[in-house]
């Protein structure tokens, strides 16, 4: 499993992004970034990274950086992956 290809899947699925994740890399900035992530889109790449990963996401596990960049977003669901 590549999870960054599937971790840039979903933000492009949930974010609307029409392809434009494919471009991204670990150090695209995402939260204040892209206009698409706001509190609403951050909400639902919660709950669809939950249904794609078979994750469980308590709000404790997650603060504002973990949204900063592609590579953080990867490594946060490499750690749920692994617990």
């Amino acid at each position: 499993m590549d999870v960054t290809q599937e971790v840039k899947a979903v933000l492009d699925e949930v974010l609307s992004l029409n392809g434009r994740s494919a471009a991204f890399n670990r150090e695209t900035h995402l939260l204040g970034a892209i206009p698409e992530l706001d509190s609403m889109a951050v909400v639902s790449l919660i709950t669809r990274l939950e249904e794609h990963f078979g994750l469980t996401v308590d709000d404790d596990d997650m603060d504002g950086s973990t949204f900063a960049t592609v590579g953080a977003l990867v490594d946060f669901v490499n750690a749920k992956l692994a617990d």
